[in-house]
């Protein structure tokens, strides 16, 4: 069977759910365009800038889309096969991650553009705003450190034959070029005064030449400082966090707003990519439909598909992140109120379609084919592959498509890196109540801090890469506070509206999200705490105590929203017409 008949099918189920129940969402939660919005009654231009939906959608797209839609459906489809993880892309994207993401930014632009913990904290209890802060930094964590290892995976590793004689030196030079680029347009953007316009028609075709010279004036750190890949990749971890560090302080107009554009414009890109390929390059479905509800994963060991298959594909279906994108950064940009609907869920069904066009990179190849080789060099090479195979339709070279599908990988993971050290910074002042320079050097630090500890505590030479190690925990921790922010948003719905809709738009969501992440946690937690003789034991690794710490915070949580809501009684809260702002 053709790939174009999954892929147009998909593409129309989603375009249908935009405009219907997309539609239906904007008028529950009472979209107005003339409501006052934070970005222009706060605009500061250092973290609060009002954009037109044009320039916002990019950098609010490559901000919640990243490796996830690449990683998790790639993952997901080797192990489960194509189906299970194509109709949980497009259930989930529509039903619980499309919601999820519109509900948090709109609950933040309707409390002056606070995090969703600020959220929980006024409709639930200071304990919840706490505990949730608490949640969302250490998931945070989580995230920096996968994104960081599989990012300087990128990096290093000899050119080979089967990458297209492309080198990870290569796709660093290209990387460095393209962060140059980025601040080079948010300067003229801010005092040239260029037009947003012009500076996008000058700065896409230098990225594209920076994807082209890469190969040709690679930077191979671990030639350069005499050591081998492993520790030339752990070398590169600490330079990214150290990249973190500062982008976490920058200014958004600098960094965060250009390189969301062009990051965004690389998605589109690769999404065209995907698209030309299946078009006219007559692949056709290789992979199984379906490899059975117990099915071998890349170490070997079967795994349950409930509910390792809702953890595995995060980004795509839904993603706890994404909420922290937009009650963190997207909020205080948003232009006005009607905007919501395309930035939220616009942008959360398209992520959909990239997480499909991820899942058709596995469909094309025959089970046991070399390039779905994990080992050999993860989901970017898998990715790769794809896109490669893809833009052998227009004629490109091998070693141009398969740059171009690693550079893109890249872009979308620095889009991860950089925001997610930007929110630890912000929950942390919100935390601690330390504001100004000192409090955001403080937050900045530690966020990059602890992901610095755990890449550097894993042994250069392990089996087993550090992104893997964390692929599951950060998945189920990801998806719980997804659990968690539809948990905070149901109570905020239900005081300020106590309308039916809500138990079933968001509360449905919630029940089943909380269920799935809770119970994958548990499988990956509990068992460390047991010896090879099934005996009770302590683990000297702090991953699984901090997998018990998650699910302590998820029960208190969930025990102090059945108290809130238990509670609630009279009329609601700030009026039926609209929720009360902050």
């Amino acid at each position: 069977m053709n790939l174009l008949w999954i892929v147009l099918p998909a593409a129309a189920v989603l375009g249908v759910a935009y405009a219907t129940y997309g539609r239906l969402l904007a008028r529950l939660l009472r979209l107005d365009a003339k409501a006052p919005v934070p970005a222009v009654e706060l605009r500061d231009g250092l973290d609060f800038e009002p954009l037109a939906p044009a320039a916002l959608f990019p950098q609010h797209f490559s901000a919640i889309a990243a490796a996830g839609p690449i990683v998790g459906p790639i993952l997901a489809g080797i192990t489960f096969g194509w189906l299970p993880a194509l109709l949980w892309i497009l259930v989930g994207s529509i039903f619980i991650g499309g919601v999820h993401d519109v509900t948090a930014l709109v609950a933040s632009i309707r409390h002056k553009a606070k995090s969703i913990a600020e959220v929980v904290r006024l409709h639930m209890t200071r304990r919840s705003y706490l505990m949730f802060l608490s949640f969302i930094w250490i998931a945070l964590v989580y995230i920096i450190v996968a994104f960081t290892d599989v990012t300087a995976a990128s990096f290093v590793g000899q050119a080979r034959a089967d990458s297209g004689g492309v080198g990870g030196g290569a796709i660093a030079s290209a990387s460095i070029m393209y962060l140059a680029l980025t601040l080079a347009m948010g300067l003229a953007l801010r005092y040239l005064r260029t037009p947003n316009n012009v500076a996008l028609l000058v700065f896409l075709p230098l990225v594209a030449g920076a994807i082209v010279a890469g190969p040709y004036v690679p930077f191979d750190l671990a030639q350069a400082i005499g050591q081998p890949d492993a520790v030339a990749r752990k070398a590169w971890g600490v330079i990214l966090l150290a990249y973190c560090l500062v982008a976490g302080v920058l200014p958004v107009w600098l960094l965060l707003q250009p390189r969301g554009q062009l990051g965004g414009y690389f998605l589109y890109a690769a999404l065209l990519a995907g698209a030309l390929g299946l078009m006219f390059g007559g692949a056709t479905v290789e992979y199984p439909l379906f490899r059975g509800w117990q099915a071998p994963a890349a170490g070997g060991a079967a795994v349950a598909l409930f509910p390792l298959l809702f953890i595995t594909i995060a980004c795509g279906a839904c993603s706890g992140f994404h909420s922290l994108i937009a009650s963190g950064t997207t909020s205080k940009q948003l232009r006005r109120e009607t905007d919501a609907r395309p930035i939220g869920y616009g942008a959360m069904l398209l992520e959909g379609m990239v997480a499909v066009i991820s899942l058709c990179c596995v469909m094309m190849f025959t089970e046991g084919a070399p390039e779905l080789d994990l080992a050999k060099g993860g989901p970017n090479q898998v990715y790769a592959h794809g896109i490669g195979r893809f833009l052998e339709v227009v004629h490109l070279p091998a070693q141009v498509g398969v740059t171009f599908a690693l550079m893109a990988f890249t872009t979308f993971v620095y889009d991860t890196l950089d925001v997610c050290t930007r929110l630890g910074r912000f929950i942390l002042q919100e935390l601690t109540g330390w504001r100004g320079r000192g409090g955001r050097l403080f937050g900045t630090t530690l966020t990059a801090g602890v992901p610095l500890y755990f890449l550097l505590r894993h042994p250069a030479d392990a089996q087993t890469p550090v992104w893997r190690t964390f692929w599951e925990l950060f998945g189920a921790s990801n998806q719980l506070l997804a659990a968690l922010t539809l948990l905070g948003v149901t109570v905020w719905l239900w005081q300020t509206r106590r309308a039916r809709w809500v138990w079933i738009v968001t509360g449905v969501p919630t029940a089943f999200m909380y269920l799935m992440s809770t119970w994958a946690l548990a499988t990956m937690t509990v068992p460390a705490f047991r010896s090879p003789t099934g005996d009770w034991a302590v683990p000297r690794d702090p991953v699984p105590w901090i997998g018990l710490v998650l699910l302590a915070l998820a029960a208190l949580m969930l025990v102090e929203a059945a108290r809130v809501v238990a509670a609630i009684s009279g009329p609601p809260r700030g009026g039926e017409a609209r929720p009360a702002p902050a």
